[in-house]
């Protein structure tokens, strides 16, 4: 597969096929994110996108299960790139389960129900949406472009037409309002119900605006005690109905896996020893982005 820039995907998707529907992130303001800052965003050819997934199909077609469409927030493309997509992949690869992507709260937002229904009628079963915390005032200085109000609105419709979502958190964030920041993401996912629900640690990434506030002094990723009192409030207040918990990314200290609400005690358990010191850390030289 042809891929312009460098290539992201979740942890989740690492057995997926990637396909490169738009170039970029369209929004591409938040401060932690590196990402895309290399990409102008823009819409790759459908006939590309299409060219693509036959190339595949032809070669690998009958071992692909999952596909993940790319880059930043594909779920901004229109129907008449989507449905197109979804249709090829469906005749390309015989044995697919799940289409997945990207995606803001408003790019759902600027869908109607029926699109969405469309979408996931055609194949569109999972959004993975990082809204990284529930703070408003969080929200606003990291310039993630949405609030809490319009990432709850935004679940509550892809859930109407029948989507799953992640939802991804970023701990360390938050600076001052570390506390207001994990009880609000609680309290968020509580709200969005997602039937998977990650966790992420900041990382200061050179030539982005956080690298710059930090250099000024204006920011510091939080001790590590601090990033997992967060992890614990998240975990213990949240309450979804039943949702596949991670911290498998390659930026935090402590893997966690669970269901959520079934395995919160023994999550949280976990978590206590980690903070008292009786259960070892990831190095921060295996640490990655």
């Amino acid at each position: 597969m042809r891929y312009e820039g460098r290539l992201y995907r979740p942890p989740s998707e690492a057995d997926a096929l990637i396909v490169q529907a738009t170039i970029g992130c369209s929004w591409n303001h938040c401060t932690y994110c590196d990402m895309y800052r290399d990409k102008t965003f823009r819409v790759r050819a459908l006939e590309e996108t299409l060219d693509e997934l036959d190339r595949a199909g032809a070669a690998v077609g009958a071992e692909v299960e999952k596909l993940f469409v790319a880059d930043g927030d594909a779920l901004v493309l229109e129907l008449d790139h989507w449905l197109p997509i979804l249709e090829r992949a469906r005749a390309a690869f015989p044995r697919l389960r799940r289409v997945s992507c990207y995606a803001m709260a408003r790019n759902v937002l600027a869908k109607t129900d029926a699109e969405l229904r469309q979408l996931r009628e055609a194949g569109l079963a999972l959004l993975y949406i990082g809204p990284e915390s529930g703070d408003d005032a969080t929200l606003k200085r990291i310039a993630k472009g949405d609030d809490a109000a319009h990432h709850v609105e935004a679940a509550r419709r892809a859930h109407g037409a029948g989507m799953e979502l992640s939802v991804i958190a970023l701990l360390g964030i938050a600076m001052e309002r570390s506390e207001e920041h994990a009880r609000a993401t609680a309290e968020l996912v509580t709200k969005m119900d997602p039937e998977y629900f990650s966790a992420l640690t900041v990382t200061i990434v050179p030539d982005t605006p956080l690298a710059t506030l930090a250099k000024k002094g204006r920011f510091a990723v939080p001790p590590v005690p601090s990033l997992l009192a967060e992890l614990r409030t998240m975990v213990n207040e949240a309450r979804p109905r039943d949702a596949l918990f991670r911290t498998n990314h390659a930026s935090n200290y402590l893997p966690l896996g669970g269901r959520l609400p079934r395995d919160r005690a023994r999550i949280v358990e976990v978590i206590d020893a980690a903070i008292a010191g009786d259960i070892p850390l990831r190095k921060e030289s295996t640490r990655g982005l």
